[in-house]
């Protein structure tokens, strides 16, 4: 490893790392604009310019590899010279709009001119003026404020995998665009406003709503996926103003998707802030808690408890879900289920059920196949980190199932169930590379789980990972487990891992919605389940504790408003297992209520009376029912057992579980903006 000084320190370094890098190490800051340690090295905005000895001229630290014997000086007057002329030119043309951008007080531009730059200007001309784009709904453009980083280049071509983005003209005439207009079609277009490092690329919904020394920031995860994006909610009083990603290289590195960061304005609309109970007139009519509570109570003591039935919905948290399970448990009913899709998965042990290699473990991959998944819509951040491996390595991937652009080259093998017996035999193209591979991953989507058959492709995924060497452990610390499943919901694993599934007679999700048609199930208590067969439940009586006015709520009886993810703290456990708690950004609206302090209320009016009052409390309970739930931020790793389920495949070729990636729940469904994205990137009507 080369050894070089920086500014009178020595310091060793692994080979490739560059000079900016190194000095970031020491502590020592160099002024960057055009650098991203997640994109490639552009080297192009001179700002990080140093001094090296027996060097003529200052160097790009960013793009000088750190090499042996260098000695660096950051802090020369050649140095601080250089810096001033660089900024002097980039703000030649750049125009004084800080006073309206709203990327000020978080700009680079402005927090390195007060560090680096001179006290005066020597420009006299016109500043140059250019148009600004169309990017779509999402992105707002100010295209004098550009400075040619192409940080928003290189990251849709990289990372995003949609080189949309390019540069046109040269010298004063370059201009950054679509170079024919259209609308940016990446779902995580929404991270190049935050790479940008002035107020060229802004947020549309969120422009001229707000400063950013206004708000209140909350660090808290994402629900509109089970990948569990660290997010940071920033508010205005009781309003969600924006919603932006926090880092954690362990999941989503720096990036959310784009309805993670814009379908926050749902919450705003249709939302449920008191109690409702349906009248003998069909219509709902607003109550108070007791006269709701009432109105349940009534009912349950007319029904025995094995006609009772529970089903969660996809954003529920695990205080939420252990508490409706302690409360159907001792009302007597063995019918609940969090698996509202119907998916064929989490009767097997924990490593069937879990992503084992870890979103982070992706990047090791040397073999990637694809069973009944579309990850560039089901979960965009784990489609980047394949495409990331992609790009650094060349990955082989192999697809089964409807064709996607995922952004990266596929090999299609078809849209047949049939195949996955064909590769088990060997008898596929794709058997020796399997064979060949030190490090095989195998993803199994929604797609192929939530069909009759999903059980048996489970199965059947599970022999060819242990036939071909998924799974193995050769040192202690060298560990691969490359059998993943992705789910689509942020509350299945931690319903899974509680235990919240029926018992050995009890109904599953789909048997409930039958056996609700034959009048064996006579109470359905829906917690936050929007995306089931409401047509079922007609002549059922249905409990609905949810946020929003949505499927749910118009066939309930009895209507118990909720708290959304914002509001409330809660524990959710991602699509890899590991366990992770938001924190409570503002308040819910009117009567509305944090979910588990719902259910508790209602024991007690019920008779049951679960023990425990506070929010401590119920996590003791998750601890109680489930280890795993005592440590926070951490994989547990899942024991390779066996998990077998005999049967006949459906020859029924897979089909797309999402049909439109901006309107998947009852938040984003009320949201404005991704109605605006549904109409104008996927050219449909919301």
């Amino acid at each position: 490893m080369p050894k070089l000084v920086i500014d009178d320190q020595e310091i060793e370094v692994p080979e490739g790392m560059t000079v900016l890098q190194a000095a970031e190490m020491l502590g020592i800051e160099i002024p960057i604009f055009c650098y991203h340690p997640k994109l490639s090295i552009a080297g192009n905005c001179r700002m990080c310019l140093v001094e090296m000895e027996k060097s003529p001229k200052p160097i790009a630290s960013c793009a000088m590899p750190a090499s042996e014997g260098m000695v660096i000086r950051t802090q020369t007057p050649m140095v601080k010279k250089a810096r001033q002329g660089v900024l002097e030119f980039l703000l030649i043309n750049h125009p004084l709009d800080c006073p309206i951008c709203d990327q000020g007080g978080e700009c680079d531009l402005q927090d390195i001119t007060m560090a680096y730059g001179a006290d005066s200007s020597r420009f006299e001309f016109n500043k140059r003026a250019v148009p600004d784009k169309e990017f779509g709904p999402l992105i707002e453009t100010a295209m004098n404020r550009c400075i040619h980083c192409t940080r928003c280049i290189r990251f849709a071509s990289e990372v995003a995998g949609v080189p949309e983005l390019g540069a046109t003209g040269r010298g004063e005439d370059m201009e950054i665009g679509t170079y024919i207009e259209k609308t940016i079609t990446s779902e995580l277009s929404g991270n190049m406003i935050d790479i940008c490092p002035v107020g060229a690329l802004t947020s549309k919904p969120y422009n001229f709503r707000g400063r950013s020394w206004e708000l209140s920031g909350t660090p808290s995860i994402d629900v509109f996926d089970a990948v569990g994006c660290s997010i940071r909610i920033d508010t205005r009083g009781r309003e969600v103003m924006r919603i932006l990603p926090r880092q954690n290289d362990e999941v989503n590195e720096e990036w959310i998707s784009d309805k993670s960061r814009f379908a926050y304005d749902g919450l705003k609309y249709q939302r449920l802030d008191r109690p409702y109970v349906r009248g003998k007139d069909g219509l709902l009519s607003p109550v108070t808690w007791d006269e709701a509570f009432l109105a349940i109570t009534e009912r349950l003591h007319h029904v025995p408890g094995d006609h009772v039935a529970a089903i969660v919905g996809d954003m529920a948290d695990a205080e939420a879900m252990v508490v409706l399970k302690d409360l159907m448990t001792a009302i007597g009913s063995p019918h609940m289920d969090c698996r509202q899709d119907g998916s064929q998965v989490g009767e097997g042990p924990r490593c069937s059920y879990l992503f084992n290699t870890t979103i982070a473990g992706i990047e090791r991959a040397d073999f990637c196949l694809l069973v009944g998944t579309n990850p560039r819509w089901e979960a965009p951040l784990i489609n980047a980190r394949i495409r990331k491996n992609y790009l650094s390595t060349g990955l082989p991937i192999a697809m089964i199932g409807p064709s996607h652009d995922l952004g990266y080259p596929v090999n299609f093998l078809g849209n047949d169930p049939f195949i996955l017996e064909k590769i088990l035999k060997g008898r596929n193209p794709i058997s020796s590379a399997l064979k060949a591979a030190a490090f095989p991953m195998m993803i199994v989507g929604e797609e192929a789980l939530r069909r009759k058959d999903g059980s048996i492709i489970l199965s059947l995924a599970r022999q060819i990972a242990d036939k071909y060497g998924f799974v193995y452990k050769t040192k202690p610390q060298d560990h691969w487990n490359g059998f993943n499943v992705l789910h689509t919901a942020a509350s299945r694993v931690g319903g899974l891992d509680l235990g919240f599934l029926p018992d050995p007679k009890g109904y599953t999700a789909k048997e409930i919605l039958k056996a609700a048609t034959r009048k064996k199930i006579e109470v359905v208590y829906l917690l936050g389940a929007d995306e089931i067969d409401m047509s079922a439940l007609k002549s059922t009586f249905v409990i609905y504790q949810g946020h929003h006015g949505d499927r749910g709520a118009a066939i309930a009886d009895v209507i118990l408003p909720g708290a959304a993810y914002t509001e409330k703290s809660g524990t959710y456990v991602n699509t890899e297992g590991r366990v992770q708690r938001g924190l409570k950004a503002s308040s819910p609206p009117g009567e509305a209520k944090e979910d588990w302090k719902i259910i508790r209320a209602l024991s007690e009016k019920l008779g049951i009376q679960l023990p425990y009052n506070t929010i401590e409390d119920v996590r003791s309970r998750l601890v109680k029912v489930n280890p795993l739930f005592d440590e926070l931020d951490k994989v547990q790793r899942a024991k390779w057992v066996e998990f077998n389920k005999e049967g006949d495949l459906s020859p029924e070729p897979f089909k797309s579980i999402i049909e439109n990636f901006y309107m998947t729940d009852s938040i984003s469904r009320h949201s404005i903006t991704m109605a605006k994205c549904t109409r104008e990137i996927l050219g449909r009507e919301a």
